[in-house]
């Protein structure tokens, strides 16, 4: 989620009961491409809607994994691609896809169809004759770790090696509260309000458990302004073990791998190559 989402705006959509919308800022601008060798990817969603992605490949002769990157709520891949985009020199193949009515994708987002199009894309890659799909990791962040929790635990036949949620919430529901409790007068009443407002479907917090066995982590900004840390303690707290929370010391929202890149950018590439030499093993 954006941290730019005006108050007037989250008022109107509180008093119309339409708060849902506020998880879906999507555009088709071209904010950057793949500095490296890339292919470009389309494929159907469960419902048929035509989505597009992005396929970079490992700069290693053999690849340590395929990373299935879910990503936030605004924009599209092209302006997400610089959190991920590192990882193929660290020997991984990333695939980063557009949810639909992001980028090149096709349709208008919504929940359904977004949960749908997350599915589809475990499932996409799990099939490429390029990738193993005995080695595929689940990174999501902001809204993308919430698609990611919900699509891995609805795709059993995808074996996952690991899930990495960064900065998410715990549920729909419990964001818009938060958010609710911002604003002056309607704050008393943030609990009710957060039921008429939004839905709780494919909330990632009360399904987390069922990704057991295969390994969690957690990573989250103890000033993240966007999704509060909270939210983040809550998922880890919920999750089944093994797991494991990563707590940046004043960070804001998803920036572990971007402002505090120099710590938590080798830290995932070690904590990886251990999940994937002994799945029960966190660092």
């Amino acid at each position: 989620m954006t941290r730019q989402t005006p108050y007037l705006v989250l008022l109107l959509l509180v008093t119309t009961g339409c708060a849902n919308g506020l998880f879906y800022q999507p555009d088709n601008r071209l904010y950057q491409t793949p500095s490296s060798v890339y292919e470009e990817v389309a494929f159907q969603s469960l419902d048929g809607t035509q989505l597009t992605g992005w396929f970079l490949p490992a700069e290693a002769k053999n690849p340590v994994a395929t990373i299935i990157h879910f990503h936030g709520n605004a924009a599209n891949i092209s302006n997400h691609y610089g959190f991920v985009g590192w990882l193929p020199e660290a020997g991984f193949n990333v695939f980063l896809f557009d949810y639909r009515g992001y980028g090149d994708s096709e349709g208008h987002p919504n929940r359904q169809g977004v949960f749908e199009d997350s599915v589809a894309a475990l499932r996409y890659v799990a099939t490429r004759t390029d990738v193993d799909p005995t080695r595929l990791i689940a990174f999501g962040q902001s809204l993308g770790g919430a698609n990611a929790v919900s699509a891995a635990a609805a795709t059993p036949e995808v074996p996952l090696k690991g899930v990495v949620v960064d900065s998410a919430f715990y549920s729909y529901r419990s964001i818009a509260r938060d958010k609710i409790g911002l604003i002056p007068i309607l704050g008393w009443f943030k609990w009710p309000l957060s039921f008429i407002t939004a839905t709780n479907g494919h909330s990632p917090g009360p399904i987390i458990a069922r990704l057991a066995p295969t390994p969690v982590l957690i990573i989250h900004g103890t000033k993240d302004r966007v999704i509060p840390y909270a939210q983040g303690c809550r998922l880890y707290q919920d999750a089944n073990a093994p797991k494991a929370m990563w707590t940046v010391d004043g960070g804001d929202h998803t920036d572990a791998l971007m402002t505090h890149r120099a710590t938590y950018r080798q830290r995932l590439v070690r904590h990886l190559l251990a999940l994937l030499r002994r799945p029960e093993s966190l660092e």
